[in-house]
Protein backbone atom coordinates (compact mmCIF):
# COMPACT_ATOMS: atom_id res chain seq x y z
CA UNK A 1 0.00 0.00 0.00
CA UNK A 2 2.86 2.38 0.79
CA UNK A 3 4.28 1.89 -2.70
CA UNK A 4 0.96 2.68 -4.29
CA UNK A 5 0.54 5.73 -2.06
CA UNK A 6 3.97 7.01 -3.08
CA UNK A 7 3.14 6.37 -6.73
CA UNK A 8 -0.14 8.29 -6.43
CA UNK A 9 1.60 11.17 -4.65
CA UNK A 10 4.08 11.44 -7.48
CA UNK A 11 1.39 11.34 -10.18
CA UNK A 12 -0.72 13.95 -8.40
CA UNK A 13 2.42 16.09 -8.15
CA UNK A 14 2.82 16.09 -11.91
CA UNK A 15 5.06 13.08 -12.57
CA UNK A 16 3.03 11.16 -15.17
CA UNK A 17 5.23 8.04 -15.06
CA UNK A 18 7.09 7.63 -11.75
CA UNK A 19 10.04 5.26 -11.79
CA UNK A 20 11.22 2.91 -9.07
CA UNK A 21 13.88 5.45 -8.08
CA UNK A 22 11.24 8.19 -7.77
CA UNK A 23 9.16 6.01 -5.47
CA UNK A 24 12.22 5.06 -3.40
CA UNK A 25 13.04 8.74 -2.89
CA UNK A 26 9.53 9.47 -1.61
CA UNK A 27 9.61 6.50 0.75
CA UNK A 28 13.10 7.26 2.03
CA UNK A 29 12.00 10.82 2.81
CA UNK A 30 9.75 9.37 5.52
CA UNK A 31 12.18 6.69 6.68
CA UNK A 32 10.82 3.70 4.77
CA UNK A 33 13.16 1.32 3.00
CA UNK A 34 11.65 -0.01 -0.22
CA UNK A 35 11.50 -3.73 -0.94
CA UNK A 36 12.66 -4.22 -4.51
CA UNK A 37 10.40 -7.17 -5.31
CA UNK A 38 7.20 -5.48 -4.11
CA UNK A 39 8.04 -2.26 -5.88
CA UNK A 40 8.81 -4.12 -9.11
CA UNK A 41 5.53 -6.05 -8.83
CA UNK A 42 3.55 -2.82 -8.44
CA UNK A 43 5.22 -1.13 -11.38
CA UNK A 44 4.69 -4.22 -13.54
CA UNK A 45 1.02 -4.36 -12.59
CA UNK A 46 0.27 -0.71 -13.42
CA UNK A 47 2.56 -0.42 -16.43
CA UNK A 48 0.78 1.24 -19.35
CA UNK A 49 -2.39 1.93 -17.35
CA UNK A 50 -3.97 5.30 -16.65
CA UNK A 51 -4.11 6.15 -12.94
CA UNK A 52 -7.57 7.71 -13.20
CA UNK A 53 -8.95 4.57 -14.84
CA UNK A 54 -7.40 2.42 -12.11
CA UNK A 55 -9.01 4.57 -9.43
CA UNK A 56 -12.39 4.34 -11.18
CA UNK A 57 -12.11 0.54 -11.40
CA UNK A 58 -11.16 0.33 -7.73
CA UNK A 59 -14.10 2.51 -6.76
CA UNK A 60 -16.48 0.19 -8.63
CA UNK A 61 -15.02 -2.83 -6.84
CA UNK A 62 -15.32 -1.16 -3.44
CA UNK A 63 -18.97 -0.33 -4.09
CA UNK A 64 -19.77 -4.06 -4.08
CA UNK A 65 -18.05 -4.71 -0.74
CA UNK A 66 -20.51 -5.08 2.15
CA UNK A 67 -19.78 -2.63 4.94
CA UNK A 68 -22.06 -4.06 7.62
CA UNK A 69 -24.14 -0.91 8.01
CA UNK A 70 -27.03 -1.96 5.81
CA UNK A 71 -29.19 -3.62 8.47
CA UNK A 72 -32.86 -2.63 8.41
CA UNK A 73 -33.46 0.29 10.76
CA UNK A 74 -36.74 -1.07 12.11
CA UNK A 75 -35.18 -4.38 13.07
CA UNK A 76 -32.29 -2.65 14.81
CA UNK A 77 -34.64 -0.37 16.75
CA UNK A 78 -36.78 -3.30 17.86
CA UNK A 79 -33.72 -5.22 19.00
CA UNK A 80 -32.44 -2.20 20.92
CA UNK A 81 -35.80 -1.75 22.62
CA UNK A 82 -35.87 -5.43 23.53
CA UNK A 83 -32.34 -5.18 24.90
CA UNK A 84 -33.26 -2.19 27.06
CA UNK A 85 -36.25 -4.03 28.49
CA UNK A 86 -34.10 -7.07 29.29
CA UNK A 87 -31.48 -4.87 30.97
CA UNK A 88 -34.15 -3.17 33.09
CA UNK A 89 -35.56 -6.55 34.15
CA UNK A 90 -32.10 -7.83 35.05
CA UNK A 91 -31.40 -4.72 37.13
CA UNK A 92 -34.69 -5.17 38.96
CA UNK A 93 -33.79 -8.79 39.77
CA UNK A 94 -30.39 -7.70 41.11
CA UNK A 95 -32.04 -5.15 43.40
CA UNK A 96 -34.44 -7.77 44.72
CA UNK A 97 -31.63 -10.21 45.40
CA UNK A 98 -29.75 -7.56 47.41
CA UNK A 99 -32.80 -7.09 49.61
CA UNK A 100 -33.03 -10.82 50.24
CA UNK A 101 -29.50 -10.99 51.61
CA UNK A 102 -30.06 -8.16 54.06
CA UNK A 103 -27.07 -6.16 52.92
CA UNK A 104 -25.87 -4.17 49.96
CA UNK A 105 -22.68 -4.51 48.02
CA UNK A 106 -20.98 -1.61 49.80
CA UNK A 107 -22.45 -1.94 53.31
Amino acid sequence: MKYLAAYLLLTSGGNAAPTADDIKKVLSAVGIEAEEDRLAALLKEIEGKDVNELIAQGTEKLASVPTGGAAPAAGGAAAAAGGEAAAAEEEKEEEESDEDMGMGLFD
